[in-house]
């Protein structure tokens, strides 16, 4: 197991909110709230580095609200439990999504060959589209 996958939010830091679930689900939908959303506040956890709460904020920061709590909502199942669960989970998969190292990109060049095909068809082109107006461009 590397550095990546033994970081983990411990369940402790996890506030879970149940709200009523959309979608099928008989009888249940109207009476259960069986909607589970998981919150969790990265600025305040404990249990990560400046530079890994950082990483986050900046990976996640379309599923935060102003106050860098990260929310993942799960409704897929028909229990509360489940949800909660399914819940915990998908936050740990985009924790460590979001801190796993990016490769650097290297610039390259475009090879000559691709270069003169491109401007080989933009003179093509431009003839073309001479030929269509009815106007010699050539005389002056």
């Amino acid at each position: 197991m590397d550095a990546v996958e033994g970081v983990l939010v411990p369940e402790s830091e996890l506030v879970f909110k149940a709200s009523r679930s959309s979608g099928p689900g008989g009888q249940n939908v109207n009476k259960l709230n069986t909607r589970v959303t998981a919150l969790f506040d990265v600025a305040g956890s404990p249990s990560l580095s400046g530079d890994q709460k950082q990483q986050i904020l900046n990976a996640l920061s379309t599923r935060m609200d102003k106050n860098s709590v990260l929310h993942v909502a799960s409704q897929k199942h028909r229990s509360q439990e489940a949800n909660r669960r399914a819940a915990a989970e998908r936050l740990q998969q985009l924790v460590r999504e979001a801190l796993k190292p990016r490769p650097v990109r290297k610039k390259t060049k475009a090879p000559a060959a691709a270069r003169e095909r491109r401007l080989k068809e933009k003179k093509h082109r431009s003839a073309r589209k001479q030929q269509r107006t009815g106007k010699d461009w050539s005389e002056g």
